[in-house]
């Protein structure tokens, strides 16, 4: 663990303007795992976290602490050259001062394309994997000695049950749903883990990232795309039933729809999450612009029962995730009936 002083610099503005700001940066991604800061005496934000490091391909191979960063508000020299991060991302720079070279949309150039950095969202990804790997491996030894898992195992045991009996047996049939069991169980305490660490001080923002919420609907994709039997392609390029003129028309469509399906799973995870973090730090905000005991307890009061209610809708987007992917599952190996 590191505390590090950065110069607070010039006045960022009306409280209102730093209220958006915090909530901008506390949805980005970012290269340490700032754990909490305040200011210091001489005026300077103290911060206090963990450095991750910095991989790049930048003429040759570039691994770095980001530490060396300070926070967005500095510059690292490494190899001869420097570097600077800004809103979530890497650019190189040509002076130690640190200035960005903007085009005429005011993005800033030379960022470097080919970042490997093990950022707070990484990290929490593979932390948040190594967690369910060891728990459910731990879980399945147990059940070789004794027909009851033992410690977190057995509040565990409900919960993978009633995803058994009551998503992927109704939705993908008790004769095939054993081979999608694995997927369902590991995306669904996956996204619930990662959600519940999103309503902590840490600051992980990973399922409102749309790249990660992409990633799992991908998984989604290609399970459903590469397990399908002939009926389910059957009736997407050739539909039963309908004459040869139109199934030529609906072809495309149905095609389309099978990208489409994984898309809504992708931006209703990612647009749910996102504005629940924005909703419920907005409230934070209204305490210290309020500034009285009155409008700054009633905030309080509504952030901590959104926060409640963001316990619910951590769970229940997990839910809502696994289930539509087993409802996809179960559209791709439908067994064929005959009309009558």
């Amino acid at each position: 663990m590191q505390a590090e002083t950065v110069s607070s610099g010039e006045d960022s503005g009306d409280l209102k303007s730093e209220i958006k700001a915090y909530i901008s940066h506390h949805l980005l991604d970012s290269y340490d795992f700032g754990l909490y800061s305040y200011t210091n005496d001489q005026g300077g934000h103290e911060y206090v976290g963990f450095p991750l490091p910095v991989i790049l391909w930048d003429d040759g191979l570039k691994v770095f602490s980001s530490s060396k960063l300070h926070h967005d508000e500095g510059v690292a020299e490494v190899g001869g050259n420097l570097y600077r991060s800004y809103h979530g991302k890497i650019y190189n720079v040509t002076s130690t001062g640190g200035e960005l070279k903007m085009d005429d949309h005011h993005h800033p150039e030379n960022r470097v394309h080919l970042d490997f950095s093990i950022t707070k969202n990484v990290f929490t990804i593979f932390l948040v994997s190594l967690l369910i790997l060891f728990v459910f491996s731990r879980m399945a030894k147990s059940y070789k000695n004794s027909a009851m898992p033992k410690g977190v195992g057995r509040g565990l045991e409900p919960i993978i049950q009633y995803i058994r009996d009551d998503i992927a047996i109704p939705n993908i049939g008790i004769k095939k749903y054993k081979r999608y069991m694995p997927y369902l169980l590991t995306v669904f305490f996956f996204i619930w883990i990662i959600n519940l660490l999103g309503l902590t001080p840490l600051g992980i923002n990973v399922t409102n990232n749309i790249a990660v919420t992409l990633a799992l609907a991908l998984l989604t994709y290609l399970f459903t795309t590469f397990t399908a039997n002939k009926n389910y392609w059957g009736h997407i390029f050739w539909m039963p039933g309908v004459p040869p003129l139109m199934r030529i028309v609906l072809a495309p469509i149905e095609l389309l729809g099978t990208i489409i399906k994984p898309f809504s799973l992708m931006i209703r995870l990612y647009a749910n999450i996102t504005a629940g973090h924005i909703v419920l730090m907005s409230i934070i905000g209204l305490m210290f612009i309020f500034k009285n005991w009155l409008g700054s307890s009633l905030s309080f009061f509504l952030a901590f029962a959104l926060s409640l209610l963001e316990l619910l809708v951590a769970a229940l987007q997990a839910y809502i995730f696994t289930m539509l992917s087993a409802l996809y599952f179960g559209s791709a190996v439908e067994e064929h009936h005959d009309d009558h």
